[in-house]
């Protein structure tokens, strides 16, 4: 590797052109874009990944409208490969959520105002991790974590170290219709499908809502217990799964009440597993 590929990710101009500034004095990294909100960020991180010219890091802003830094973090960590997903600096101005970014295994944290001196040593950092192959393994760890954190926070025995995982489990979910904004009760859906920057709600009632917001942060919202990510782009709920078959590939579909077939990815078989007690 010859060059570490970056990625500035702020909803502030001036916070996005500082790190663009500090970032081109050094000779190792090449700016690979700067993004103005989380949804960009994600979009453009998933287009490098495709081109064959990843982003080796982003500096995530952690307050952002719509999608914040830490639900950039858990998208990319759920979606992509470990090999594939980028190593993370979180940059903020609120002290409060250093806890819980080193708790998302993030390879360092900025806080603003930093100095010049503090960014080029959280720079060091990360191209070390990267050329060792470190970074990889944290996103692995990332991964399990978000995987994991719904159980840490219905846990009585949870580590207190764990109180910055704990969340508040979405009971409803906004959906505007073309007079009215409706809250649905999440009971009422059977299965979420990814659809771009939005989400289709299938209802027991077989009708279809769209929701503006990415698979991967309604996942880290929803009640682990009810709902399971089975796929990249898919989210079921376990109470009306009627079975599993397995196809002539050894991959497993879900089967629902209303008969509809749902693939499960193989990366998102052991959330599956955990979930129903059984191996597959």
């Amino acid at each position: 590797m010859t060059l570490i590929r970056a990625l500035v990710v702020d909803d502030e101009k001036p916070g996005r052109e500082r790190v663009r500034r500090l970032l081109a004095r050094d000779a190792r990294v090449e700016l690979a874009g700067c993004s103005a909100s989380g949804a960009e960020a994600i979009e453009h991180v998933r287009q490098s990944v495709r081109a064959g010219t990843p982003v080796h890091v982003m500096f995530l802003d952690v307050q952002m409208p719509e999608i914040d830094g830490f639900a950039v973090a858990s998208v990319l960590a759920t979606e992509l490969e470990p090999g594939a997903a980028p190593a993370v600096i979180f940059v903020t101005a609120h002290d409060e959520y250093a806890l819980r970014a080193f708790e998302s295994h993030a390879v360092d944290y900025l806080l603003k105002p930093f100095s010049d001196e503090r960014f080029h040593a959280a720079l060091d950092r990360v191209i070390r991790h990267i050329k060792a192959g470190h970074a990889h393994a944290l996103m692995s760890q990332m991964q399990a974590l978000i995987g994991g954190a719904a159980g840490l926070a219905q846990s009585s025995d949870a580590p207190a170290a764990a109180a910055g995982l704990r969340r508040t489990v979405l009971d409803r979910i906004v959906v505007k219709g073309e007079h009215r904004v409706r809250l649905l009760p999440v009971e009422q859906i059977s299965w979420i499908e990814a659809d771009g920057m939005y989400v289709k709600l299938h209802t027991r009632d077989g009708q279809v809502h769209l929701h503006r917001g990415l698979l991967g942060s309604l996942d880290a919202s929803l009640d682990a217990r009810r709902f399971v990510r089975i796929h990249r782009s898919a989210i079921v709920n376990i109470d009306l799964v009627d079975g599993l078959r397995q196809d002539a590939h050894g991959d497993y579909v879900v089967l629902l009440r209303d008969r509809t077939e749902i693939r499960v990815g193989r990366r998102f078989r052991a959330r599956l597993q955990a979930r129903l007690g059984q191996e597959l």
